[in-house]
């Protein structure tokens, strides 16, 4: 029997999603081991393991499939332990990478701006000049870039980016400068950017380089430690590594495109939200993925994830396409503390993995979302992940005494509903951020949702956007690993070409659509995709004259580009404009800026079977009653084994389902049904399944 595994490193815990060649599935979870990710990894295959009663090596060995999504680049970034890192670029512009855009982003917020990626002593310049037009005026002088090798080797550095002015119109010196790289410091890692992001905007353009150099040794060291202890454990089987974009790559791509994983954990989020949701044929889904540390909000408009190319870590840019995640600091791990004008706070510090909320026994003394969960009767401890975390039961009511209800004069149960109130609001409050202020109405979407904690949040968050219908995944706990598992090969590419609307040449479309193609076609080859498991979808950034920022439309998927391609481009321009800013200018001159190609090897998937109907009573799965906390008081809460619930068991709200990784909260006026494909439905009381799907569908 040959198995597949999705693997997600998240803030607190490992996830893993196991799949048969039968399409059965298991979850996994183990705690994340922040000082070295192999650990948790490999802790957690162990598991998987003694559950099939196989040693390790015996269990890799029948494994097909590993893919993983890592925290590892983004977390470097973020505490700023990256490689030491150089940078060349043309003389001149020394400062640009620093300078950023030179102003606030936030202007009317008072905020520290990051501190720069890179020392300004370890950015130097190089004499070149292409032009606007990509006509070299200056030639490279390569004294200037063997100095600069030399200062870089002085000062140990281990990784060197390199972008220079119009070099995506022609990357001759880039390419030159890379070579003269490899003589003098043979084993310092090399980005440029006419291979990292070819595209206008050069502070983009220079951050992005300037993040790929600084994440690729360590990217690069983790991979092969993990590569190197995978084959000594008796893996044969192919790993593939998670990007940002919704596509995975192998892990010898992912070392030169390193800033691709950048942002990748959530990713998996929107594209098993598309799977579950397409099993009752939704197009319009909103997924929301809350961990231990973040609560995470994808949108998908007509079976297609959102994308953008304004992604940031800790302040720094990244331009290459990711999915279009909006994430608020609101776990179950989240502190709740009293700011010092006595109102209650929740976030945006995190309790993590270790020592992670009191009620875990760890150590940990600050209340969290979770602990305020388990104070108002949603969690029961002992069937928590399977009795493998050591709840102390005391612990959080002391802290939430001590830190909350005490400074408040609040009693404990008023506190922790407060806390549980506040995440909710937080919460609701992100997905409007991302459904309403990007002209999307959240009533015409279905919310998918997913992680640990998740499923608990989820009906006062439908209710306050009142969103009809709510899915939960069996796999909720672990959702991004199994978009991960769902995920195809993926590669992006962009060139530079810009044209007002009368002035583009289709040829010149043509070409540069064509030598985007055989590359993707190239890379995909040698990573085992056949061409014809391969497709390829065609775009391009589009604006009117002047703009300042420019909007991605669909331009053909196949072919050749033609007057026919060009007009609806430009079509679905005007229509795509007026749904994000709330007009649009038909009148006006186009132009365009960025054509790009979303290359996609198609992979095999994980089937989820349909289950026979076990009727609508579901007192087989019944626990016992316990008494819960809810808007309308304390009330008697059944409690059901989620493991036993089965196609077609409804339970009426109040309720509590629990399962080893997760539970799930049915307030007392909302149902719940599970569906054919064990999965559960919620929706309010008063409504029909049945009419809620019609109604989403059209």
């Amino acid at each position: 029997m040959l198995y597949r595994v999705g693997v997600d490193v998240g803030g607190t815990f490992t996830d893993f999603l196991l799949s048969d060649q039968h399409g059965n599935v298991e979850i996994f979870k183990t705690s994340t081991t922040p000082s070295d990710p192999t650990i948790g990894f490999f802790n957690g295959l162990e598991k998987a393991a003694k559950s099939k009663s196989l040693s390790l090596a015996e269990f890799l060995s029948q494994i097909e499939l590993i893919v993983h999504g890592t925290t590892i680049t983004t977390n470097a970034v973020l505490t700023g332990e990256g490689s030491k890192t150089g940078f060349i670029t043309t003389k001149g512009f020394r400062d640009i990478l620093n300078f950023r855009r030179g102003q606030k982003e936030r202007q009317y917020e008072k905020y520290a701006q990051p501190d720069p990626l890179l020392p300004r002593h370890l950015v130097k310049e190089v004499d070149e000049r292409v032009s606007v037009d990509g006509v070299v005026t200056t030639p490279l002088n390569e004294d200037d870039v063997r100095k600069a090798a030399q200062y870089f080797k002085d000062n140990n550095v281990d990784a060197i980016g390199v972008s220079l002015l119009w070099s995506f119109l022609d990357a001759s010196h880039e390419k030159r400068i890379e070579e003269i790289l490899k003589e003098e410091c043979p084993e310092a890692y090399v980005s440029i950017s006419s291979e990292i992001l070819p595209q206008i905007r050069v502070y983009e353009r220079n951050s992005t380089t300037a993040l790929n150099a600084y994440i690729g040794p360590v990217l690069k060291r983790y991979l092969k430690k993990l590569g190197d202890e995978l084959s000594d454990k008796n893996f044969n089987g192919n790993l593939l590594i998670m990007q940002s974009n919704g596509g995975v790559m192998t892990p010898d791509v992912a070392q030169r495109f390193a800033s691709n994983t950048l942002l990748s954990g959530p990713a998996g989020a929107p594209l098993a939200g598309t799977f579950f949701g397409g099993t009752h044929g939704f197009s319009n889904i909103i997924t929301v993925d809350m961990g231990g540390t973040s609560f995470d909000i994808s949108l998908v408009k007509d079976g297609v994830p959102e994308l953008t190319t304004e992604g940031q870590v800790d302040g720094h840019r990244i331009a290459s396409p990711i999915l279009d995640v909006h994430t608020v600091a609101a776990g179950g791990g989240s502190i709740a503390w009293v700011d010092t004008g006595g109102l209650l706070a929740v976030g945006p510090k995190s309790a993590g993995a270790d020592p992670g909320p009191v009620c875990y026994g760890r150590g940990g003394t600050e209340p969290t979302v979770t602990d305020a969960q388990y104070m108002l009767g949603y969690l029961r401890p002992e069937f928590f992940e399977k009795g493998e975390l050591e709840f102390d039961p005391e612990a959080p009511l002391r802290a939430i005494e001590e830190k909350i209800a005490d400074p408040l004069g609040l009693n404990l149960i008023d506190a922790a509903y407060g806390i549980y109130q506040l995440a909710n609001t937080n919460m609701a409050a992100a997905l409007n951020v991302a459904s309403v202020q990007k002209g999307y109405d959240p009533r015409e979407f279905a919310l998918v949702v997913a992680g640990g904690a998740g499923p608990i949040h989820a009906a006062p968050i439908a209710r306050e956007l009142d969103i009809p219908l709510i899915l939960i995944p069996r796999a909720s706990s672990v959702f991004c690993a199994a978009g991960m598992l769902i995920s195809d090969l993926k590669h992006d590419y962009v060139r530079s070409y810009i044209k007002e609307y009368d002035h583009i040449e289709i040829n010149e479309v043509n070409a540069i659509y064509a030598g985007m193609a055989d590359k993707a076609l190239s890379t995909l080859e040698k990573e085992g995709l056949p061409k014809e498991k391969t497709v390829l979808n065609f775009s391009a950034d589009v604006r009117y004259l002047g703009q300042f920022n420019e909007v991605e439309v669909s331009s053909f998927e196949g072919g050749e580009f033609n007057q026919d391609h060009l007009k609806s481009m430009i079509n679905n321009f005007h229509q795509r404009h007026n749904e994000l800013y709330g007009y649009s200018m038909p009148n006006d001159t186009i132009e365009l800026i960025n054509l790009r190609l979303s290359a996609n090897g198609l992979t095999v998937k994980p089937n989820f079977e349909k289950i026979a109907y076990g009727g609508s009573d579901p007192s087989i799965a019944l626990l016992g009653i316990r008494e819960a906390i809810f808007d309308e008081g304390a009330l008697q809460t059944n409690v059901y084994d989620g493991m036993k619930l089965t196609y077609g068991h409804q339970i009426d709200g109040p309720a509590v389902i629990t399962q080893p990784t997760t539970t799930i909260v049915v307030p007392p006026d909302y149902q719940l049904v599970c569906d054919e494909f064990n999965n559960f439905l919620m929706h309010k009381k008063g409504t029909e399944v049945k009419d809620l799907i019609t109604n989403l569908l059209h």
